[in-house]
């Protein structure tokens, strides 16, 4: 879909109407919504835990922790945090692992206990997790024995005092537990050497804590939940500061736009995304929680047809994911196969959902792909189809309640309806700023507007469609890439004079990511440079192609000009 059609609309104070209310809305959600519902997170976690506390709330590998459960062992972990670690309101604790019930329960723990969570990709190379420590400032941190090396690397060079290790299969019950770890470890040899000998065990912790006096804290809504990592429109890593009454907003706004559709006490959501992402974090997490849904956390979604074995042993009401997840379970075999009669809901975020994807996942599943829009900075929800739409249009959707979207021209004025231009957001969900970092808040925060960078349009309906993205980054299989640290890494080599990055179309992934080079070193070849990228860099920002140039495009004073290599 695009917008071609302009039409001059009614302004209000200068402003543009929210046209989507009256002529898009669909029945039973609000315009509005409370952001300060419950004073924190913490709040609600305990209000939920309570009225839910016989109900199941995750699911791991056939191992399951009611609700009530989980509020006994957040406790302990807590208690553990406050007492045995000595750890304060406002401190910072670093969460390194993919989904499992471990994450949850730190989750919680950490925020009944005060802290600001912060939150790891456990593929970090120790480059990257070194930058992030120690920009956040991180006093401890959970994480997984799997990719204990890469903390043993960095981790003098951080503010970090206290490591907590966890193993895969800690909280699977003793025998299962025992089994998987010795599988992990010894049989498919996932768990390199490492040394840290002071290190915690997360279950140790648990059990000590449980003999430990928890200490309520006192939160409200300007308190930070989350110091979430992004790149923001451009350069290093920089942490979204999101408050207690941001996140309390977006799932509050989530569940708002959802909630025709759901039975609060009856669904199961499949959650394969990582929790660490905050798409998951919200819209699974966080959200199902007040609905007392039940969180199945698929910890290796790359294994597809293990995945779809997962999938086969319940009746799954909900599932979000990012197109390529969706595109990678309609081609597995079994997949079609299983029982879609309970299912709801799929919802697409993290990257734009592709209409042969969307139409194909109809036809299968008989429910339709909706898609959802949104940024870290936003916690993330801004757009999200409405639940009443009947199949895939190409749009974003409707901005979510309590938000606000206009459409700045280049000249500072707003656009006309059907006319692209930058998209601006304003709600309760947009994030305090960036971390430490004034001035690349100041760059992206006008006036509590946040400048998204992507340029949109809107229709006389209401619905938004991104036409284009006025930044560079990449998004590859939903995560962000920056090319300026692409062309950091790049450059670190000492064979390479200069080095441009972007982002080309890919079926499998969305984008991926390709490198031009201007070489100082004849001999310098892809692989040599493929190589070092490996080694410093995620692997889904490693770059997958490499184009060798005599020079790259310039302006006037110097700088690359990335659009002319596209």
């Amino acid at each position: 879909m695009n917008c071609k059609i302009v039409v001059k609309i009614t302004y209000e104070e200068g402003r543009m109407q929210k046209i989507w209310l009256e002529n898009s809305y669909p029945p039973g959600v609000p315009f509005d919504i409370n952001p300060d519902k419950y004073p924190s997170l913490v709040a609600m976690f305990t209000k939920y835990t309570t009225q839910y506390s016989d109900k199941t709330a995750f699911i791991n590998m056939g191992a399951q922790i009611s609700y009530a459960e989980l509020a006994q062992q957040a406790t302990a972990f807590a208690a553990y945090l406050q007492e045995g670690l000595g750890l304060e309101k406002g401190d910072k604790f670093a969460i390194m692992v993919p989904n499992t019930l471990q994450y949850p329960i730190a989750l919680f723990g950490a925020l009944l206990a005060g802290l600001t969570v912060v939150n790891v990709n456990p593929l970090y190379t120790a480059r990257e997790l070194e930058h992030q420590l120690k920009d956040s400032g991180a006093k401890a941190i959970l994480i997984i024995e799997n990719f204990a090396q890469t903390l043993e690397k960095i981790v003098d060079k951080t503010p970090v005092e206290h490591v907590i290790m966890t193993s895969l299969g800690d909280r699977l019950g003793f025998v299962k537990g025992v089994v998987v770890n010795a599988v992990v470890k010894y049989v498919k040899k996932m768990v390199p050497a490492f040394h840290l000998p002071d290190a915690i065990r997360f279950n140790a912790a648990l059990t000590k804590g449980r003999n430990l006096t928890f200490t309520p804290v006192e939160l409200c809504g300007d308190d930070l939940a989350f110091l979430q990592y992004t790149g923001g429109t451009t350069g290093v890593s920089k942490g979204a500061m999101l408050t207690h009454r941001n996140m309390v907003a977006n799932l509050e706004q989530a569940k708002a736009a959802i909630k025709p559709m759901l039975e609060e006490g009856c669904e199961l959501v499949v959650t394969a995304l990582p929790l660490y992402h905050i798409f998951a974090l919200t819209a699974n997490c966080l959200t199902f929680l007040t609905l007392g849904g039940t969180n199945l956390l698929i910890t290796n979604p790359r294994d597809m047809p293990g995945f779809v074995k997962e999938l086969g042993k319940y009746k799954f009401s909900a599932i979000t994911g990012v197109n390529t997840l969706f595109n990678g379970l309609l081609n597995t075999p079994g997949f079609k196969d299983l029982d879609f009669s309970t299912l709801k809901m799929a919802l697409g975020g993290g990257m734009a959902v592709q209409r042969p994807v969307a139409e194909r996942w109809q036809e299968v599943t008989s429910t339709r792909l909706l898609e959802g829009y949104g940024l870290t900075e936003c916690a993330p929800l801004v757009t999200l189809s409405p639940y009443n739409q009947e199949s895939y249009n190409g749009t974003i959707g409707l901005p979510a309640p309590s938000t606000d979207i206009k459409i700045m021209l280049d000249d500072g004025s707003e656009a006309a309806v059907g006319e692209a231009g930058e998209m601006w957001v304003q709600g309760p969900q947009v994030m305090k700023g960036y971390y430490n970092r004034e001035e690349a808040t100041n760059e992206i925060l006008h006036d509590g507007w946040l400048a998204t960078g992507d340029i949109a349009c809107v229709d006389e309906k209401g619905f938004f469609t991104i036409v284009d993205r006025k930044k560079d980054m990449i998004i590859v299989s939903g995560f962000n890439v920056y090319p300026n640290e692409i062309e950091e890494v790049v450059m670190m080599h000492e064979g390479v004079l200069e080095a441009a990055a972007i982002g080309i179309p890919n079926e499998a992934c969305g984008e991926m990511v390709k490198i031009f080079v201007v070489a100082k070193q004849p001999e310098l070849d892809e692989a040599t440079l493929i190589k070092h990228c490996r080694e410093n860099l995620t692997s889904y920002k490693v770059p997958k192609l490499v184009e060798f140039r005599d020079e790259l495009p310039k302006t006037n004073v110097g700088k690359i000009l990335r659009r002319e290599l596209r």
